[in-house]
């Protein structure tokens, strides 16, 4: 069964992985992994937070709600 998506805990992981890469001792070949891993799972921290976003619905001062509208 597949571990549930937890955003918090990707965005840490995204975090440590940028930590990683940022050290001066990593292989051309790890840097280039991890780098990978961590645009995947940017993507998937990405497509989280809009459904979210989706959902989300903005309660105006007048009791009328209506989806939140991203500003451009």
């Amino acid at each position: 069964m597949a571990e549930e998506f937890n955003l918090e805990k990707s965005l840490e992981e995204l975090e440590l992985k940028a930590r990683a890469l940022e050290d001066e001792n990593i292989s051309l070949e790890d840097s280039f992994k991890l780098y990978s891993e961590s645009m995947e799972l940017l993507k998937k921290c990405s497509d989280s937070i809009d459904a979210v976003e989706k959902k989300v619905l903005v309660l105006e001062e007048n009791g009328i709600t209506h989806e939140f509208q991203r500003k451009s």
